[in-house]
């Protein structure tokens, strides 16, 4: 497998790894910074989304051992980066639908959007605990629908970050 067979095979791989809290892809999520192959050798980098959270290695181990069930690929590393904070445009639109799906509210743009409930759209919604299922979420409940829903606690609120180089 020449090079470039090879990058398209490893982007094809970390689609396939989902986070192991949300039903989403960790490309979908916005967390694959940069991924370098040179001659078999895979060096992935990732912004977490959380600092703290206790999934981090859960997914450096999953795309290691992806990366490495690969034919060509002789060695893998994944590491996470802290250049830059994760922010909500690093998600993409499809994965946005995920979450709504599922259940997860994701601002536009910035998390001090007020909360919008995923099932109906309301913004007549109230905080249920500040403490959700995760240290990133916090749960809502919506006095439209009466459905309860999460939403994410923001990391940072800083500017638009930079794209992941493909």
């Amino acid at each position: 497998m020449n090079g470039t067979a090879l990058e398209a095979a490893v982007w094809g791989v970390l689609g396939s790894v989902e986070d192991p809290e949300l039903p989403i892809g960790i490309i979908d999520l916005g967390l694959v910074r940069e991924v370098r192959v040179v001659d078999g050798r895979v060096s992935v980098r990732l912004v977490p989304t959380w600092t703290g959270c206790p999934a981090l290695d859960v997914i450096r181990t999953r795309v290691r051992e992806a990366l490495l069930a690969l034919p060509d690929v002789r060695e893998a590393t994944v590491e996470y980066t802290y250049e830059e904070p994760w922010t909500l445009d690093r998600m993409s639109a499809r994965g946005r639908e995920q979450l709504a799906v599922y259940g997860l509210a994701v601002p536009r743009r910035r998390f001090s959007e007020p909360p919008v409930c995923p099932y109906c759209g309301s913004h007549d919604v109230a905080v249920d605990s500040l403490f959700g299922p995760t240290l990133c979420r916090a749960t809502y409940l919506c006095r439209s629908c009466r459905n309860p829903f999460e939403r994410f606690k923001p990391p940072a609120d800083p500017e638009p970050s930079t794209p992941p180089s493909r």
